[in-house]
């Protein structure tokens, strides 16, 4: 026998459980058909329904109900990492090509997470480049990220900073905000340290996973 709600089909072990038993109580099984069809307004509301729901009834029982609606996706600009040395080469010596590849790694790395997530789809920043490049980087416009993404119509701006503080250790920033009212919604920072410049990306999947999409 199996269970049908809103679409997703769950299997309902063949002796009821005590949880099964319950159901059948309310009304949520019926016990002869297997499956009591909703009332036209039952059906409406789940359709028109906005919130996404999750329950799960008895693990143990080896069923789940989910129903789930899918929520709009936010708009978003990520905007290409950027390094700061605070080292006791910084100013002197200039970011090296692994530098460069590791920090289009890290960009690479918060964009394919945000939209794996399916929260977020991701707008395009080139036609914003030369516009940074005249400001001296993103880190230097004092905000400007938001403004910005706001011209090309997304809903939220992300930026990036590492900081390197010697050649074995840096710091990770990245800073979310509104686009419409320059607000910051989150600025979350990570230590990276006894690594290298190869380790920045992974920096980036810690903070992204743990932090950013954790209360995003």
């Amino acid at each position: 026998m199996s269970l049908f709600m809103t679409g997703v089909m769950v299997p309902v072990n063949a002796h009821q459980s005590p949880t099964q038993s319950a159901l059948l109580d309310v009304g949520v099984l019926n016990n002869s058909a297997g499956y009591e069809a909703p009332s036209a307004a039952e059906t409406e509301n789940r359709e028109t329904s906005t919130e996404t729901v999750k329950t799960v009834l008895s693990e143990s029982a080896g069923y789940k109900i989910v129903p789930v609606k899918d929520s709009p996706q936010k708009t978003i600009v990520v905007f290409d990492f950027e390094l700061i040395d605070q080292s006791a080469g910084g100013g002197v010596v200039a970011k090296d090509a692994i530098d460069i590849e590791n920090l289009k790694l890290s960009t690479r790395k918060a964009r394919s997470m945000l939209a794996d997530s399916g929260r977020y789809s991701i707008v395009d920043t080139s036609s914003t480049i030369d516009e940074i490049v005249s400001a001296g980087g993103i880190k230097h416009c004092d905000g400007c990220e938001a403004p910005l993404a706001k011209r090309l119509g997304a809903d939220q701006s992300l930026i990036g900073i590492i900081s390197r503080i010697n050649r074995t250790e840096y710091t990770l920033q990245i800073l979310i905000r509104d686009s419409q009212t320059g607000a910051i919604l989150s600025n979350d920072f990570t230590g990276l340290r006894m690594g290298a410049n190869y380790a920045w990306p992974r920096g980036v999947k810690w903070l992204m996973k743990n932090k950013i999409l954790a209360t995003q």
